[in-house]
C-alpha cells in the first residue's frame, strides 16, 4: 500500500460523501478549488493539499517559509485554493502563547500571498507526535512537517 493510502486514508460513510458541496457541484462546473493544510514551524513549513473531491490529504512537501509561500501561491494559480487550514499550536491547557503569535505572523503572510483565501486555524496539539509515530511505522522518509500538515488537513476534511 502506498504511503498516502496508508497514512491518510480514512473511512467515510455514503452520507458524508454526499453532504459536501464540493462533491455536489453542478455538472460541467469543473473541479472544486483546493483546500491546503499548513504546519508552520520555526524553520520549516509543511504543506499538504486535498484531492479534488476533498476526501484525502496528499503531501506536498516541507519547505523554508518563503518557499512554502511561493508553493502555496503556485498551487492557488494552477488549481485554485479556497481554504488554507493552518495548524494552531495551542498550549496543553488550550491557551495561546509564543508559538501561536509566530503562526499568526505567518498567516498574515499567507493572506498577502493569496488574497481572498479563507484561513482556518485548527488546534494542532499532538499532531507532531502523531506524525512522528506514523513516520516510525511507515518508514517512508517523508519529513515530519509534511505529515503533520496532512494530519491537520485530514482532520479538517473529516469534520467538513
Amino acid at each position: 500500500m502506498s504511503w498516502e493510502k496508508c497514512c491518510w486514508r480514512t473511512r467515510r460513510t455514503r452520507a458524508a460523501l454526499n453532504s459536501s458541496s464540493a462533491r455536489n457541484a453542478p455538472a460541467g462546473s469543473g473541479p472544486a478549488a483546493r483546500v491546503l493544510g499548513v504546519d508552520v514551524g520555526n524553520k520549516r513549513v509543511g504543506v499538504a493539499k486535498a484531492d479534488p473531491l476533498r476526501m484525502f490529504a496528499q503531501p506536498v512537501g516541507t519547505f523554508d517559509p518563503n518557499t512554502a509561500l511561493e508553493r502555496i501561491r503556485l498551487i492557488h494559480e494552477s488549481d485554485g485554493v479556497e481554504t488554507v487550514v493552518v495548524g494552531w499550536p495551542l498550549t496543553e491547557k488550550g491557551s495561546e502563547g509564543p508559538a501561536t503569535r509566530m503562526v499568526n505572523t505567518y498567516v498574515r503572510r499567507i493572506r498577502k500571498a493569496v488574497p481572498g483565501v479563507h484561513i482556518v486555524r485548527l488546534d494542532e496539539r499532538y499532531t507532531s507526535e502523531e506524525a512522528r509515530d506514523r513516520l516510525r511505522t511507515s518508514r517512508s522518509g517523508v519529513p515530519v512537517d509534511t505529515i503533520a500538515a496532512g494530519i491537520i488537513l485530514q482532520e479538517y476534511l473529516d469534520r467538513n
